[in-house]
């Protein structure tokens, strides 16, 4: 156990995994804490496939994020009965879901994320302490003292001491313990002149969460959950903007809000080996079952596996009508239990009275998978948590730096300290101050480093969807391979700040000091700048 690290990393998403990896191949201890017993938020606790970008298999990731996404397809490689073909492709998509060219397990991916850490926790440089929540900060002043954690598993609380503190938590809450000042919800149109704001801001208008959990299904059988309690209410429950009830296969389509019929097909015929996942050319969100399918038996050899698994994070199982953060704990609570009972209300109404092809009513056959979301109950150990407290920055990413119909389609801010790439439509869902979908094209972005730059405070650093975005750009900066880049750039802030003796405003202010800092970064691989791409 480090009682003192160097830099304490607190939230074990993918932003905090990539930091924790950075500081420790820089030759720093680092004491790693998470909520969860498992590491990598939105791609394992929280289940969700990761969204990306369509040449994410040439170019626009980091080299620790490609490594990541290679030891997933070896996994499967080496485990799994792949036919030979499956196999041998480079670009093998497990799941063959139209989300992502890398559909995939939780399971699969935490066991990726763990060999990633493997050695630096061998070598002492790394303590990971899963099930510890943040519950207290001293600052003294511009400066981060110490953050107290709860065991949640074993009692008691543990405080630590470290020169460095990296918030990556999913909500930005050490902003909060620590008085750092942040952003929360939406910003007015006012702030920033952003098109999409809303004339009022609003801290509780917020993007809605999800309970993810997956689902396989096996014809003649009956796996029908028990009625939840809340059924009633979400069986008859229809969102003012919505073309019918919630619960139902018409939903708005997000990029134009016209209503468009979604389609249930549990395992599909088609050969997953033809299935293309690239959402510039088509979303791929109008099947739900293949959408996000993370395992697709004819993948494999003949009798493997009885059924597909997709995961579900559709329209129907979207939260919003508490917000998660900034209400208070109860509200927190309340709206935790009610996004878990409209999950369970989804499967319910998929089990009994979702239409079928064949003009019947209800798939008995699908079946949750608890044994692949790791939870007793089948639902994902997390809600997937789309937008965070964010950082007041010394730079902040708006809509006018991003949005395709304001920079046109190869334009976007270039900014003198980028310290990454990312690209993903500004996409939100709808949120609890009562708007529809706003997803709106955006151009291939850079990442500066003055949205990971506190304008005050001086030892604290956010490391995932905490940076300083606005309600708007959170939309497109909050996507699995940017969190994990933010993440990796925040550790190496830190670990590059402890060698030379400056702080990370200094780096990121002095044109020398950050071309010394962007060195290292382009050393370990981490993409600056785009070539020449369209946004869609």
């Amino acid at each position: 156990m480090i009682s003192q690290p160097d830099i304490l990393v607190v939230g074990a998403g993918l932003g905090g995994v990539a930091a924790a990896l950075a500081a420790c191949r820089a030759g720093r201890r680092v004491v790693l804490t998470e909520e969860t017993d498992w590491i990598g938020g939105q791609l394992t606790s929280q289940g969700v496939p990761p969204d990306e970008h369509p040449w994410v298999e040439q170019f626009g990731v980091t080299a620790s994020y490609r490594a990541l996404r290679e030891a997933i397809r070896r996994y499967y490689r080496d485990w799994y009965p792949l036919r030979a073909e499956a196999a041998a492709l480079p670009g093998l998509n497990p799941g063959a879901g139209r989300v992502s060219k890398l559909c995939a397990e939780p399971r699969v991916a935490l066991a990726a994320l763990e060999g990633l850490l493997a050695p630096h926790r061998s070598s002492g440089r790394l303590t990971l302490l899963t099930e510890h929540r943040p519950v207290a900060a001293e600052a003294d002043g511009d400066t981060v003292r110490s953050v107290t954690l709860e065991d949640l598993r074993g009692g008691g609380r543990r405080t630590f001491t470290a020169p460095y503190v990296l918030d990556a938590t999913e909500t930005g809450e050490l902003l909060e313990l620590a008085g750092v000042e942040y952003a929360l919800g939406a910003e007015s149109r006012a702030e920033f002149g952003e098109p999409h704001a809303p004339e009022q801001a609003d801290p509780l208008n917020q993007q809605g969460i999800t309970f993810c959990f997956a689902l396989s299904h096996h014809e003649g059988e009956d796996h029908t959950i028990e009625r939840p309690a809340d059924y009633d209410f979400w069986r008859g429950y229809t969102p003012e903007f919505w073309p019918g009830p919630l619960l139902g296969f018409l939903a708005p389509d997000p990029r134009s809000l016209e209503a468009v019929p979604r389609t249930f097909v549990p395992n599909p015929d088609v050969d997953p080996l033809a299935v293309s996942a690239d959402q510039s050319a088509d979303a791929g969100d109008k099947e739900l079952f293949g959408f996000r399918r993370i395992l697709a038996r004819k993948l494999h050899q003949d009798g493997s596996f009885d059924s597909d698994i997709t995961l579900v994070n559709w329209p129907l199982n979207d939260y919003w009508l508490k917000p998660l953060i900034g209400a208070g704990e109860k509200t927190a609570a309340e709206a935790v239990r009610e996004a878990r009972q409209l999950s369970l209300s989804v499967l319910y109404w998929l089990q009994t009275e979702a239409p079928r092809p064949d003009g019947g009513t209800g798939f008995p056959g699908l079946r949750l998978r608890p044994d692949v979301m790791g939870t007793e109950d089948g639902l994902a150990k997390a809600p997937y948590v789309r937008e965070s407290r964010r950082i007041k920055a010394v730079t902040t990413v708006t809509e006018q730096d991003v949005a395709i119909d304001l920079v046109g389609p190869t334009g976007g801010t270039r900014y003198r300290d980028s310290v990454g790439v990312g690209s993903y439509r500004i996409d939100l869902h709808p949120s609890t101050g009562g708007d529809n979908y706003i997803d709106i094209g955006s151009v291939p972005f850079e990442i500066p480093l003055g949205a990971l730059v506190p304008r005050r405070m001086r030892n604290l650093l956010p490391a995932g969807k905490n940076i300083g975005t606005t309600h708007i750009t959170n939309g497109c900066y909050r996507l699995h391979p940017v969190e994990w880049n933010i993440g990796e750039v925040a550790g190496a802030l830190a670990s590059h700040c402890l060698d030379e003796g400056v702080e990370p405003r200094e780096v990121q202010a002095d044109d020398k000091r950050f071309e010394a800092f962007a060195a290292l970064l382009d050393r370990a691989g981490v993409e600056r700048h785009w070539p020449q791409v369209r946004g869609y």
